[in-house]
């Protein structure tokens, strides 16, 4: 179960965002091609991305939810395996990489779980830690189509993502990207918001989904290489997978 939640959050997380904006009914409506265009060029510069979150897993198999918030924070090396930091406040826990390693710590517990990331994506799940680092090219790594309700009620995009090569972790992506970003590239070909992105929902092979809502963005800040190591602390147990 640790490890699931691991792979879906590596899946998930890295899905920063500006909070939605409504559209003008009078805006002309966007093609697919343009959206994903608009989403592609902006990620293509984003260096880091530190946000607010707030998460809700639905297990299908017992049909229950899970729900957290916190903070979380990315970066993006040019030459090496994306680093991330979730810093939860509900439930109370932390999950860091430095792009090598994971460390999933549960301070209640005086437990960390400690892995590999190359062992994370295992059995043909690489497509997980491709969407993690390559929103720059999600139409080389998925099928992509508008979802059914094309525009939320606050008019942002929803797009239905499915990855060419399919995997447990990830079945089908949902993003709902910001309206406005889309309208400043339609007007003059430039993408103000680097990562447009007001939600996602994961879908895992098991029917289960993990939705997160951003807000707060701060983009291309310099978020520090130390703010993605982890030093377990004394009297700690570490679990090794």
């Amino acid at each position: 179960m640790l490890m699931r939640i691991l792979k879906q959050l590596a899946s998930s997380f890295l899905v920063m965002t500006m909070m939605a904006i409504p559209a003008l009914a009078a805006e002309k409506q966007a093609t697919l091609k343009e959206v994903v265009s608009a989403l592609e060029k902006g990620y293509a510069t984003l260096k880091d991305v530190q946000a607010d979150f707030s998460q809700k897993t639905v297990i299908a198999a017992i049909k229950k939810e899970q729900r957290g918030n916190g903070e979380v924070l990315l970066k993006r090396p040019a030459s090496a395996t994306a680093m991330f930091r979730f810093n939860y406040t509900k439930p109370k826990q932390q999950i860091i990489s430095n792009g090598k390693q994971v460390w999933f710590y549960l301070p209640d517990n005086r437990q960390v779980m400690v892995s590999a990331v190359a062992d994370m994506f295992k059995g043909g799940n690489n497509i997980a830690l491709s969407y993690l680092t390559g929103l720059g090219h999600v139409s080389r790594d998925f099928n992509i189509a508008f979802a059914k309700e094309q525009r939320d009620k606050n008019g942002n995009y929803q797009l239905e993502l499915v990855p060419k090569k399919p995997s447990p972790v990830l079945a089908k992506l949902q993003l709902s990207i910001s309206a406005k970003t889309v309208e400043d590239f339609l007007r003059d070909g430039t993408v103000k918001d680097l990562f447009p992105i007001v939600s996602s929902v994961i879908y895992d092979a098991g029917g289960n989904e993990t939705r997160i809502d951003y807000g707060r963005a701060r983009v291309n800040k310099g978020i520090d290489n130390n703010r993605f190591t982890f030093k377990i602390p004394e009297g700690v147990e570490t679990i090794k997978p």
